[in-house]
């Protein structure tokens, strides 16, 4: 028997020679066909070209003998039996397999690899920010995919389906940045963050009515990864009271001014509305035209004068004489009068000037004790006439305003008896003397109807 199989082999053939053999025999390609006798050719080349190993008992020696074969053995050199040439074909055959198998092998673990390696992959499709792509991928959920592709994403992102979840093959995925807006809508700023790409896409994301709508942009411009300011004043009812007529309007107006004269009325001079012209204007809100004018006028006014006290020791005590009447002086003053829808009000005071200068008043204040008793008329019942004359008050004044005092008298017969100014302006005192003075003068006779009751 013999000992082949357990011979060493050796051999320089490489992986990419049986690349080049597997590459001819399947074609061009995984699956494709080569051209006609490709295989056969391939393995001529291979087992003349690439095979470099033999088994050990059909190797021949390189050299000639030197010495003559023996007669059996050129005998059998020169005819070789038919049983030799069997087994010759049989090593040729085995030879074959022993190469192939190798090979083979190779062959087969690439492709268990590659079984593997393809089972592992997912195709899917990634759209970012509205560009998609489809990529392959070994990442197990969207969080490891896009930390392969160096996508990073922040709090205002949108990554759907979320980072947790799980990939399969087929899956879609899409990140949608998030953009800044300032946003002023009627009136009132604020910053918010939108997804959308343009203008008309924020206001649907956003709910923000948009029919109708003052916009200071173009709703198909597109909005960067930066931002965009943007301004929307929605549609909106308001009322306007204007000379008695009122006029309901929808209006995206900026001020109550611009919706006023988009009602068709024109504010002049010193016109104003209820609310500030400058002001928004709100849904449902009424506003009311003020029509102003505006005058002057001129008053003159007087100036009140003061009055300059001084004792005088000739006057009995309690009398007071006005030596100088005072005399008011007089101011001109300017004012400004307003009306509003016909309605005068207030006048308002621009300026003041005093045209005359007021004087004062000089009155001399007595300060001498009048004298009690007066002969001739001391024992008389004085309280009696002065109840039934006056009711006892010193300061009374009959309704014509001609007579005055307790004693009621009138201011000549008072200033004939040494008295001064009025007698209702004296002392209790100073009265009692003068009408002693006049009883003395005179009798009774100047109180017709009490001047009885002196006796009694």
């Amino acid at each position: 028997m013999s000992n082949a199989r357990f011979e060493t082999y050796e051999t320089d053939a490489t992986v990419g020679d049986l690349h080049t053999a597997r590459t001819v025999g399947h074609g061009h390609g995984y699956g494709i066909p080569g051209p006609p006798g490709a295989v056969e050719d391939a393995h001529r080349q291979d087992t003349h070209q690439l095979d470099t190993y033999r088994p050990a008992y059909e190797r021949t020696p390189a050299y000639e003998p030197t010495e003559p074969a023996l007669p059996r053995q050129a005998a059998r050199t020169a005819a070789p039996r038919s049983g030799h040439r069997r087994r010759a074909r049989y090593a040729e055959r085995t030879d074959g397999v022993r190469r192939l198998l190798p090979r083979a092998l190779v062959v087969a673990f690439l492709a268990g690899g590659t079984t593997a390696f393809l089972a592992e992959d997912k195709a899917v499709e990634l759209n970012v920010d509205g560009t998609p792509r489809t990529l392959h991928t070994f990442a197990d959920d969207v969080t490891e995919l896009l930390a392969e592709e160096g996508i990073r994403v922040g709090a205002h992102d949108v990554v759907t389906p979320g980072p947790g979840a799980e990939l399969d093959d087929g899956d879609e995925i899409e990140v949608r940045y998030g953009r800044p807006l300032i946003l002023t809508l009627d009136g009132e700023r604020r910053e918010v963050w939108t997804t959308a790409h343009t203008v008309e896409g924020a206001l649907r994301e956003l709910g923000v009515r948009a029919e109708g709508a003052y916009l200071s942009t173009e709703r198909s411009r597109r909005i960067g990864r930066e931002g965009l300011a943007l301004d929307v004043r929605t549609e909106r009812s308001v009322t306007v009271m204007a000379d008695g007529r009122a006029r309901t309007l929808r209006t995206n107006a900026a001020t109550v001014r611009e919706a006023v004269e988009q009602a068709g009325i024109t504010l002049r001079g010193l016109d104003t509305t209820s609310v500030a012209p400058g002001s928004f204007p709100r849904d449902g809100q009424t506003i009311t035209v003020l029509r102003i004018t505006r005058t002057r006028e001129v008053h003159d006014e007087p100036v009140p004068f003061r009055e300059l006290r001084t004792e005088d020791p000739s006057l009995l005590r309690g009398t007071e004489v006005v030596e100088r009447p005072g005399r008011p002086g007089l101011r001109r003053v300017t004012y400004s009068v307003r009306t509003v829808n016909g309605v005068r009000q207030k006048p308002h005071r621009l300026r003041s000037e005093v045209v005359r200068e007021p004087e004062a008043q000089v009155v001399k204040v007595g300060t001498a004790a009048p004298p009690t008793s007066v002969q001739g008329a001391d024992g008389l019942n004085w309280s009696a006439l002065a109840a039934c004359e006056s009711g006892g008050r010193p300061d009374a004044v009959d309704p014509s305003g001609t007579y005055g005092g307790l004693y009621q008298f009138d201011t000549r017969t008072w200033q004939s008896l040494g008295g001064q100014g009025r007698p209702q302006d004296a002392s209790p005192a100073e009265q009692t003397y003068r009408a002693k003075k006049l009883y003395v003068r005179s009798g009774s006779s100047p109180w017709p109807h009490c001047g009885t009751r002196l006796q009694g």
